[in-house]
């Protein structure tokens, strides 16, 4: 991913549920090391024109990927800068 995704991104609606639900667990794995906790984030079933909602305040899968991308940048060192 070279640029961040935005809410509007067609790319997005092609995830299933269980896509953004292991995407959730990735989330939860690469988070820990940065205090970085969601335990109750799930898919909550509601789409927006097409795209599946996350329940950690309905934000939307392109914050997931994100967020996902700069934990994946950063590995697993979060006491570095």
């Amino acid at each position: 991913m070279n640029a961040p995704f935005t809410p509007h991104d067609t790319y997005l609606r092609t995830y299933t549920e269980p896509e953004v639900t292991a995407l959730l667990r990735d989330l939860h794995e690469r988070g820990k090391p940065f205090g970085i906790q969601w335990g109750s984030a799930h898919v909550n079933g509601v789409t927006i024109d097409g795209r599946l909602l996350i329940a950690f305040g309905d934000t939307s899968l392109a914050t997931l990927l994100n967020l996902l991308h700069l934990l994946r940048e950063r590995g697993d060192r979060p006491w570095e800068e």
